[in-house]
C-alpha cells in the first residue's frame, strides 16, 4: 500500500520523539510491504521564527495533500513567558484543527503492568484501567465569538458555543467506538449550570436511539475528575465538549505514570492529525531524554484509524510493551537505568522486525 504522510516535528522534544515515530513507520513498511513517503512542513515556533506564521500556508498544503499527519509538539518558552507576544505557537494548532477540521481528540487512556509502580496513584485501582476520551475539538469556548477584552483591559469575555452537528458528528464517533469495546459511554458535562451543557446532554440523549446495544450515562465534569482518580476502571469511552476535554484528558494522564506515554488522535472531515499529548517540554530538547513511546504509540493510531492497518498497529503497540517490560525506558520511567530516545526507537524497531519474522 502507498500511502503520503505529512510530518509536522514542531518545537522542543518534537522532532526528537518524531524520529522514532517516523524510524518505526519505516521498519513497519518494510517488513509489510508498505510503501510511505514523508513530507515536512514548519508548524508552531519554529515556523514563527521562519515565516511569521505559526499555520503557514505551505504547510496547511503539504497537510491537504497527505493522507495522515504525524504531529510532533507546539511551544516554546519566548512565546509562553510573553504575555503580550502578539502571535504564538498554539494559534498555529487552533488554526490547524479549523483548517484541516480536526473536529474530534481521541485519547486511550491504560495502565501498563511495567508502570504501576512509578504512577502516583495506587497500584489497585489503576491496574486494569482502559478507557477512550472522545474530545470535540473545533467548537466552544476556544473558538466562540465575541471574546477578547473592554478599552480599558480590566475585563476580558470568552463565549462558549455549540450546535447540533458539532455535537452529533464527535458523538457517533464515540457511540461506535463503544460497540466495539464494553458497549458504555459517559457524557461529562456541566448540565446544571451551563445552556450548551444541557444542548449536549439533549442531543446525544436522542442520538443514543441509534445505538440500543451502547448504555449512556451522564456524568458533571467535577465529578468525573474526581471518579477519574477514585476508580478509572468504571469509564470505558468518555464523551465530552472541548474544554472539559482538554482538562480531564491531562488529569488522566497521570494514571499511565507518564505523559510521554500517551498517544492522540485528531480525527478530522478527510485527513486526520496524530501526536503524542506531552507537549514540547523544551527544558529536555537536544538532551536525548525524551520519553519517545507516546510518539511512537501514535504512528500505531495513525496506521489502524487512517490506513486500516490494524495488524501493523497491533505490532508496534506489542513492541512499545516489549521493550517496556525488558526496561528499555527513559528517565522520567526509571531514572536510574534510563536509555536514551534513540536507544528506546532503535529497541521498538528492533522488536517490530522480531514479531515478524518467519
Amino acid at each position: 500500500m502507498k500511502k503520503n504522510i505529512a510530518v509536522l516535528s514542531g518545537d522542543g522534544i518534537g522532532p526528537e520523539v518524531t524520529a522514532q515515530a517516523l524510524k518505526v513507520l519505516k521498519v513497519v513498511a518494510e517488513v509489510y510491504g508498505h510503501e510511505f513517503t514523508y513530507k515536512e512542513a514548519l508548524v508552531g515556533a519554529c515556523a514563527i521564527d521562519a515565516t511569521g506564521n505559526p499555520f503557514p500556508e505551505e504547510t496547511e498544503l503539504v497537510c491537504q495533500q497527505a493522507d495522515a499527519i504525524l504531529f510532533g509538539a507546539i511551544g516554546h518558552p519566548k512565546y509562553d513567558n510573553d504575555p503580550k507576544a502578539k502571535v504564538r505557537p498554539e494559534q498555529g494548532l487552533l488554526a490547524m484543527r479549523k483548517k484541516l477540521g480536526l473536529f474530534a481528540n481521541v485519547r486511550p487512556v491504560k495502565s501498563y503492568k511495567a508502570l504501576l509502580p512509578i504512577s502516583p496513584l495506587k497500584e489497585e485501582i489503576i491496574d486494569g484501567t482502559d478507557f477512550v476520551v472522545f474530545r470535540e475539538l473545533t467548537g466552544g469556548i476556544y473558538f466562540g465569538q465575541p471574546r477578547g477584552r473592554s478599552e480599558d483591559g480590566k475585563n476580558a469575555f470568552d463565549t462558549c458555543t455549540y450546535s447540533t452537528d458539532e455535537i452529533i458528528r464527535v458523538s457517533k464517533l464515540a457511540f461506535e467506538a463503544a460497540q466495539n469495546r464494553r458497549k458504555k459511554v459517559t457524557l461529562v458535562d456541566k448540565a446544571n449550570v451551563l445552556a450548551t451543557s444541557r444542548l449536549w446532554r439533549e442531543t446525544v440523549k436522542e442520538l443514543a436511539a441509534e445505538y440500543p446495544d451502547v448504555e449512556l450515562d451522564f456524568m458533571f465534569v467535577d465529578n468525573a475528575a474526581m471518579k477519574i482518580i477514585q476508580n478509572p476502571r468504571d469509564f470505558d469511552v468518555v464523551l465530552t465538549e472541548n474544554m472539559f476535554g482538554d482538562i480531564i484528558t491531562d488529569e488522566a494522564s497521570v494514571i499511565s505514570g507518564s505523559l510521554g506515554m500517551l498517544p492522540s488522535a485528531s480525527i478530522g472531515l478527510s485527513r486526520s492529525l496524530y501526536e503524542p499529548i506531552h507537549g514540547s517540554y523544551p527544558q529536555a530538547a537536544g538532551k536525548n531524554i525524551a520519553n519517545p513511546f507516546g510518539a511512537i504509540l501514535s504512528a500505531a493510531m495513525l496506521l489502524e484509524y487512517s490506513f486500516g492497518m490494524i495488524e501493523e498497529s497491533k505490532a508496534i503497540n506489542e513492541a512499545v510493551m516489549q521493550a517496556m517490560n525488558e526496561g528499555f525506558v527513559t528517565e522520567d520511567i526509571n531514572k536510574e537505568q534510563a536509555k536514551g530516545t534513540e536507544e528506546v526507537g532503535d529497541k521498538v524497531a528492533e522488536y517490530i522486525k522480531q514479531l515478524t519474522a518467519v
